[in-house]
């Protein structure tokens, strides 16, 4: 693979292999983002590893085409490489904190599976809303809590969405046109739409190896669903990190409101230098819409970017 053109290697990346395969093709690439990350968090700051990250991600922006030199080809294949890769590990780092466990196999027993598979799945792995009233009452009863996002997260699944917050949203949203961007499976937008909501979902499919997507989930990039949409609302949860995508969002002049589901932890989720380099909105967390979002282990928040009138 690593003698291959930059085209052919692109296509590769496109089919999302692990971390395990990509460290093994680029060995080289492995290497420097670990040295990288060392020194990022040798700094002590987690800003310095969001900065790190978007760095990369603007390095590897856009699929590499034949214009061009296949030098400059070559830089852009490779730094997707490596932001795939300091990428993976910075979302496994943060579950790891989030669950205590670096390392091994992990499962729940029957009990406490049964437990959740009760609270937060209708069925299989298809979520619904989750009472928060039922939650507060089973919650304390898994005593392998820590357990649930690791079992989930290579689903695509990153968090749970409370009834409560279903319906806060929904109010917010209230009759504007709404779209979701990087819906993923669309579950978020499948709960505001039963709220009444007008919203579209989503997603460039990228994760086909993980995630089903539903038909009512658009294929198309987030630039091109805000330009054929020109949505008043937007919501996103749990975009990635250093992400090149957001920064469309602020330049679309329909855009009333951003709502961003995502982390406090600003290296975990949400291009956090685009967050604060834009002017034309104003920006805030809602701790009680924080608090609703499930578990409470992942110490998620909820943020909105109202247009300034």
């Amino acid at each position: 693979m690593k003698h291959k053109k930059p085209e052919a290697v692109y296509r590769w990346l496109q089919s999302n292999p692990t971390l395990k395969e990509l460290c093994a093709e680029f060995p080289g690439e492995w290497e420097l983002v670990q040295s990288e990350i060392g020194a990022v968090l040798a700094q002590g700051k987690p800003e310095a590893l969001q900065t790190y990250l978007q760095r990369l991600s603007n390095q590897a922006a856009g699929p590499p085409t034949a214009k061009g030199n296949t030098h400059s080809l070559k830089n852009v294949v490779h730094a997707s490489i490596r932001y795939r890769m300091a990428h993976t590990v910075v979302k496994q780092h943060c579950i790891s904190v989030a669950t205590g466990i670096e390392s091994g196999k992990v499962r729940f027993n029957l009990l406490n599976g049964s437990i959740a598979q009760m609270l937060f799945f209708e069925n299989g792995l298809e979520r619904k809303p989750v009472s928060m009233f039922w939650f507060r009452m089973v919650w304390p009863l898994i005593w392998q809590k820590r357990l649930l996002m690791p079992l989930v997260q290579p689903e695509g699944i990153y968090c749970f969405y409370s009834q409560e917050l279903i319906r806060a949203l929904a109010r917010e949203i209230g009759a504007r046109s709404c779209i979701e961007i990087a819906a993923g499976d669309g579950t978020l937008t499948g709960f505001l739409a039963r709220q009444g909501v007008t919203i579209q979902a989503s997603d460039d499919h990228s994760w086909e190896h993980a995630v089903r997507y539903p038909e009512s989930v658009v294929r198309m990039d987030a630039k091109e669903a805000l330009r054929i949409n020109s949505p008043e609302v937007v919501i996103c949860s749990w975009p990635p990190a250093g992400n090149s995508f957001e920064r469309q969002v602020f330049r679309t002049r329909s855009v009333q409101l951003y709502v961003v589901i995502g982390s406090r932890h600003r290296f975990a989720a949400g291009n956090w230098n685009d967050y604060q380099e834009q002017s034309n909105f104003s920006f805030e967390e809602d701790t009680k819409l924080s608090r609703l979002v499930l578990p409470p282990e992942l110490d998620a928040a909820v943020y909105f970017f109202r247009r300034k009138t």
